[in-house]
């Protein structure tokens, strides 16, 4: 995707979606500001891999969104860049803060959902986040995960399936009727006390 007015139409067609995507996750206006350009700039490096025979141009955007938020959160985990970064962003003026804070603020209500999908296994939590919170159809999960559809379809049940006892436990944790340990060795020990899987080798990875 090297055509001027190809990225343009492209950018104009999905820099919102984007941008709700980053926003979702990511709570500082800067960085989402920051993280969308480089979707898009990743997007010009990566072009030649789109094939429209195997999903939507949405679903391998959001691939590669994803990988791109994911890098993001590593590093930022590591507390790498965070003085350099600043210099090199682009200055952002009053109305640009208060757009991206407010889409920041409508995208909150998504991250008690985010915050719940992450206490599963990544291969589980990939899917759910890309269907049940950013609304992308099973098929372009798939497209954007790399995966089969079936696959997927079989993720995502296994993720709701767990989800659903995630919130029984929670419920149960609340009321007291089950002890409270941080960690995730500690949500699938409870898990396995529940009788949700039989043995560790049934956990799905």
């Amino acid at each position: 995707m090297r055509d001027p007015e190809a990225v343009e139409a492209f950018y104009r067609r999905h820099a919102e979606h984007v941008s709700r995507f980053v926003a979702r996750r990511v709570a500082d206006p800067h960085t989402v500001d920051d993280l969308t350009t480089e979707v898009f700039l990743a997007v010009i490096d990566a072009g030649h891999t789109y094939r429209p025979d195997r999903g939507s141009e949405a679903a391998w955007l959001f691939g590669i969104a994803r990988n791109v938020v994911a890098s993001e959160l590593r590093r930022a985990a590591r507390e790498l860049h965070k003085s350099g970064r600043a210099a090199g962003r682009r200055p952002l003026d009053a109305d640009d803060i208060a757009c991206l804070e407010a889409r920041i603020d409508a995208e909150r209500a998504a991250r008690p959902l985010l915050a719940a999908i992450a206490q599963l296994p990544e291969s589980l939590r990939a899917v759910a986040e890309l269907v049940d919170v950013d609304g992308l159809s099973v098929a372009d999960a798939a497209t954007a995960l790399r995966i089969r559809v079936g696959t997927a379809r079989v993720r995502l049940h296994r993720a709701q399936y767990l989800g659903r006892h995630v919130e029984q436990l929670q419920d149960e944790i609340l009321h007291g009727e089950v002890a409270f340990r941080k960690g995730t060795t500690a949500f699938l020990s409870a898990v396995l006390a529940r009788g949700i899987v039989d043995r560790p080798g049934e956990i799905p990875r």
